[in-house]
């Protein structure tokens, strides 16, 4: 992790791009205080995923599939429980 002051960044700043690119953080300080993070972005994929790559890493059971409790929808839907 890199600790620069505002004065520093603005100055220097192409220098760190290539932290950046290797997925280092970069503190941004004013007066050596934190004030903000600077992150590389994550690579967008290049290729889709393929369907079905989970399967068997998890199950679904028949319980997903039943109704929520009263409580539960009521909260779902802004209402108090026992609301109509």
């Amino acid at each position: 992790m890199v600790r620069l002051n505002i004065h520093e960044a603005k100055t220097h700043l192409s220098r760190y791009l290539p932290l950046l690119e290797q997925g280092e953080t970069i503190i941004l300080c004013k007066r050596n205080v934190p004030i903000a993070e600077i992150k590389s972005i994550e690579k967008r994929r290049t290729k889709p995923r393929e369907p079905g790559f989970l399967k068997g890493q998890f199950e679904v059971t028949d319980a997903f599939f039943e109704p929520l409790p009263d409580d539960l929808l009521a909260a779902f839907e802004g209402r108090e429980s026992g609301e109509e």
